[in-house]
């Protein structure tokens, strides 16, 4: 479902679990940046970003901070607190009530997690180099369960036919490649472009082929393009300097 400020993904998460993905509207955030910016590394007025955060606790009846990461593109999985400290990760972890995990994005692939008893969450910032790397094994590394039993969501991002990425990347997925079935999948990801040893990369079907190679098999969403849909999502390929959105998960 979707508003003017914001998405609520459908999916069958169980009772007790929220999630929402913020858009560039309602904010208070001025040019390049409107208007609903939450970043506060790209350049931004610091207030302007306050407010919008302030926002959207308000708005979502937010009882603790949100874990606010210092994105690095790595694989780190922090354990979220709300304490205010900005931690250097790619993603945060919870079985607290109240705690938002929350990652920011303007292309790259938030994927959010959560276990089918409702009792753990997750959320994760995934960029292709995090992906490769193995943010999604780490982060299902912080579930209690089997991974048959997490429920996954894949956020808003840059969709195939405006990602065009090097061989570099595609070697990358190749080497993390976790069985030859894994490898099939990876290599059906891209497509080639025009310039040599270029191709148009599908970050969702790698997240999928990533999430089921690890065990996960109940994955949605991946029906967003950053990069297509202006009036509505931030795109640092498409804009350079431009805001962020956030994706939260957290336990009622």
């Amino acid at each position: 479902m979707t508003d003017l400020s914001g998405i609520t993904p459908e999916w069958p998460i169980p009772a007790g679990v929220r999630v929402y993905i913020s858009t560039r509207i309602g904010g208070f955030s001025q040019a390049p940046f409107a208007s609903n910016n939450v970043g506060v590394h790209v350049g931004d007025d610091r207030l302007a970003v306050e407010r919008n955060r302030q926002q959207l606790g308000e708005q979502l009846g937010l009882a603790k901070v949100p874990q606010w990461l210092q994105q690095v593109h790595g694989v780190k999985v922090v354990n979220a607190k709300g304490d205010g400290v900005v931690r250097t990760a790619d993603g945060s972890y919870s079985s607290q009530r109240g705690q938002p995990c929350l990652v920011m994005t303007a292309d790259c692939l938030p994927i959010l997690l959560c276990d089918k008893q409702g009792t753990q969450v997750a959320a994760l910032h995934c960029g292709w180099r995090s992906l490769a790397k193995g943010i999604c094994a780490r982060g299902l590394q912080k579930f209690s369960g089997n991974p048959g039993d997490i429920l996954a969501y894949l956020g808003p991002a840059i969709s195939q036919p405006y990602f065009e990425v090097g061989v570099d990347v595609l070697e990358a997925f190749f080497k993390s490649a976790r069985s030859h079935e894994h490898r099939e999948h990876i290599a059906a990801a891209f497509i080639s472009a025009r310039r040599p040893l270029h191709f148009f990369a599908d970050i969702y079907a790698l997240a999928r082929a990533e999430l089921n190679a690890l065990g996960v098999v109940a994955i949605y969403g991946g029906d967003y393009c950053t990069y297509a849909e202006k009036d509505r999502f931030y795109s640092y390929r498409r804009d350079k300097t431009t805001g962020r959105m956030a994706s939260l998960i957290w336990l009622e």
